[in-house]
């Protein structure tokens, strides 16, 4: 039989923990850039989440939140 390898399919969101290994900081760092508003999040009842293609623009972008 032929097996076929297919990539794994990248979540579109990402979790503080995550987010933290993504940028190279730590969860603490993350919290604290949410609060401040430097960070682009999004709340979903109690937990914070980030959308990939944001959080990599975000990070294209220097960091910097529009």
């Amino acid at each position: 039989m032929h097996e076929t390898h297919q990539a794994p399919v990248q979540r579109q969101t990402l979790t503080v923990k995550e987010a933290a290994e993504l940028i190279g900081v730590s969860t603490t760092t993350i919290y604290a850039m949410v609060r401040q508003g430097q960070i682009p999040a999004t709340k979903v009842r109690a937990r914070i989440l980030f959308h990939r293609s944001l959080l990599e623009e975000w990070l294209r972008s220097g960091g910097v939140t529009a």
